[in-house]
C-alpha cells in the first residue's frame, strides 16, 4: 500500500507511545501521532494541550492548541500556568512531542533563528513551551523530515536543550527530564547512545543507509543491531486519511 513521508513519520511516532502515557501534545504531526495512538494501541493515552486542556478526547482533528473541540469530553480545563507547573514541572508528563527547524548531533533543537542571532538569515517562531517540555518531560520525541539542512552537527541557536554537548552536561543542569529518546524522520529513527549522541537505530523500508548519511550533517554512527521498521498498516492509514485528516491539513 502506498503512503507518504508524512504518514510514515506519523505512524512510527505513534508507535512509540505506550498505553497509559500522559503526553504533552503539540500541533502538526505530533497532534496526528497522539490521536492515532489513542485510536489504535493506546486507548488510555492522556493528552494535555498547552492552552490548558487535560484529558482531551477531540471528536475531530484539532487545528491548534486552542481549538474548541479539545474542551468537549476533556477531563478538565485549566490555565496555561497550571499545565506547566502542576503537570509538566511536577513530573506528571511522560512524553513531550517536539519539532524544530534544526536538530543537531546531541538532540538540541533550534526553532529561533537560522544564521547569526543578531543578523539571522531566517527568523523562526521561537520556543513557545518547547524549552520547558524539553527540560521537564520524562522523555521527549522529535518528528522532522530528514534533510541535511535540518541536521547540522551543531544548531545555530539552542532553543530547547537535548544533551547539550553530551549526556553528562545535561545531567549537570539539574533538569529532571531524560531528554530526547527518539527522533523520527522519513528515513529512519535516531536515538541517543550512552553519551547522548544521536545514532541510527532503525531504517524505514523505503530508505537506504546512504540516503540517511547524505542527509545528516555529521558522521552518523549506526547501531550494531539496527532494525528495519514495519511499514504503516492499512488500518493505521485508514484512520489517518478517513478519520483524523480527511482534508489533508497536515498530511
Amino acid at each position: 500500500m502506498n503512503y507518504s513521508s508524512s504518514e510514515l513519520m506519523t505512524v512510527n511516532a505513534a508507535r512509540l507511545l505506550q498505553d497509559g502515557d500522559t503526553v504533552f501534545v503539540g500541533v502538526g504531526l505530533p497532534n496526528l501521532a497522539c490521536n492515532l495512538a489513542r485510536r489504535t494501541h493506546a486507548p488510555n493515552l492522556l493528552m494535555i494541550y498547552e492552552a490548558g486542556v487535560v484529558g482531551a478526547r477531540p471528536s475531530r482533528l484539532p487545528l491548534s492548541i486552542g481549538d474548541p473541540t479539545l474542551v468537549s469530553g476533556s477531563t478538565l480545563v485549566c490555565s496555561m500556568y497550571e499545565v506547566f507547573t502542576l503537570y509538566l514541572q511536577r513530573g506528571n508528563v511522560d512524553v513531550g512531542f517536539l519539532g524544530g527547524a534544526q536538530i543537531d548531533r546531541f538532540g538540541n533543537i533550534n526553532a529561533t533563528v537560522i544564521g547569526d542571532y543578531q543578523h539571522p538569515k531566517v527568523r523562526l517562531p521561537g520556543s513557545g513551551g518547547s524549552m520547558e517540555i524539553a527540560a521537564w518531560a520524562n522523555r521527549c520525541y522529535i518528528i522532522t523530515p530528514h534533510q541535511k539542512r535540518r541536521f547540522p552537527e551543531k544548531v545555530d541557536f539552542t532553543t530547547s536543550a537535548g544533551f547539550l554537548t553530551g549526556r553528562s552536561q545535561r545531567l549537570a543542569t539539574g533538569v529532571r527530564g531524560k531528554g530526547p529518546q527518539a527522533v523520527v524522520t522519513d528515513l529512519g529513527i535516531l536515538q541517543p547512545d550512552e553519551n547522548g549522541e544521536l545514532i541510527l537505530t532503525a531504517l524505514h523500508p523505503t530508505a537506504t543507509l546512504e540516503q540517511v548519511r547524505i542527509n545528516t550533517g555529521w558522521e552518523l554512527k549506526v547501531a550494531p543491531d539496527m532494525q528495519i521498521t514495519e511499514p504503516p498498516s492499512e488500518e493505521e492509514l485508514r484512520i489517518l486519511r478517513e478519520e483524523l485528516d480527511p482534508t489533508g491539513i497536515y498530511l
